[in-house]
């Protein structure tokens, strides 16, 4: 694709003003979320969704999260429920992204849903991002900032590494605050389903539910964002469940023990996820495999699990 000048832009009313101005044209603007940046365009046009897929090298299988400010906007674009609206009021704004079924003259590209009846929809609760998004006012796709299968971007240094020349702008507003993508539970089959784990705990949100969630079957066909089996991989091997690291490894820690960097020291699973892809980030500018040690299975442990266990699959 053709290198164009990316912009750097802060966050005051004038930098928004200005990037919601390029995403109306079409083009692609990355933007702090509280779980990663995102890469965004225009969900309703469809060469600004092609332009985020060449962007980052995405399959188009690959469906993609529209991002909007508020209830009541996404509620345009799908068909809302009952319990679609007892998640929403428990944890909208927030890391959760809802898969629900489009609705009539939703005007979204088929690139955005790959194709699918269902939309996944977000909205985030990063200040900035809901500015910009009212701005907007309208749905804006947005999957992570990176080149596709590679490690998130949770600082616009991040983006800009990854994606320089390839986007019209970045709003840079610090580091994210959650660092894990959100986590999606679809909504159009019989029974509200864990399609990713993320920065929401699953046990949060059954617990709204009042009921487990089903779980998703990894041969089923992709349904939302983060299930191809290879994704937030660093440039070298990584090795998982190391309580030491072999000659020639780095070793990411969690929790009292020697290591090259510490997800958490105390142990504290929303300290070690904010910081998961910035760690990566540090240990893959070494050039060396990373060793990984144990991460509990519980609360956000399983999401950082799945990130790590997608990081270390086998790559084509």
């Amino acid at each position: 694709m053709n290198k164009e000048h990316t912009k750097i832009l802060g966050a005051e009313e004038h930098d928004l003003v200005q990037a919601a101005a390029i995403l109306r044209a079409g083009k692609l603007v990355a933007f702090p979320t509280e779980t990663v940046y995102g890469l965004g365009g225009d969900a309703r046009q469809g060469q600004a969704v092609a332009g985020i897929f060449e962007a980052k090298g995405r399959p188009t299988f690959n469906p993609l999260i529209a991002h909007l400010p508020s209830v009541e906007t996404a509620q345009r674009y799908v068909q809302w429920t009952d319990q679609a609206q007892q998640l929403a009021d428990a944890f909208w704004p927030g890391p959760l992204t809802l898969v629900l079924p489009l609705r009539d003259g939703h005007g979204i590209s088929p690139l955005v849903t790959a194709g699918l009846k269902t939309l996944a929809i977000r909205v985030p609760a990063h200040p900035t991002a809901r500015r910009l998004l009212a701005l907007v006012d309208g749905p804006v796709a947005a999957p992570s900032a990176n080149p596709s299968g590679r490690i998130s971007p949770t600082t616009a240094a991040h983006v800009q590494a990854g994606l320089d020349g390839r986007l019209a702008a970045i709003v840079d507003d610090g580091a994210c605050g959650v660092g894990l993508e959100s986590t999606i539970i679809g909504l159009a089959g019989s029974r509200p389903m864990l399609l990713r784990p993320g920065g929401l705990a699953a046990e949060d949100i059954e617990a709204v539910l009042g009921h487990p969630l089903q779980q998703r079957d990894t041969q089923d066909p992709l349904t939302a964002p983060g299930q191809l089996l290879s994704h937030y991989a660093p440039n070298e091997r990584v090795r998982l469940n190391a309580t030491q690291a072999e000659p020639g490894e780095l070793l990411l820690g969690f929790g009292a023990m020697p290591c090259d960097l510490n997800l958490s020291e105390n142990g504290g699973l929303a300290e070690a996820a904010a910081n998961l892809f910035g760690h990566f980030h540090q240990l893959d500018a070494l050039n060396k495999p990373i060793a990984v040690a144990p991460i509990p299975m519980h609360g956000l442990g399983q999401a950082i699990n799945d990130r790590l266990q997608r990081a270390a699959a086998p790559r084509d």
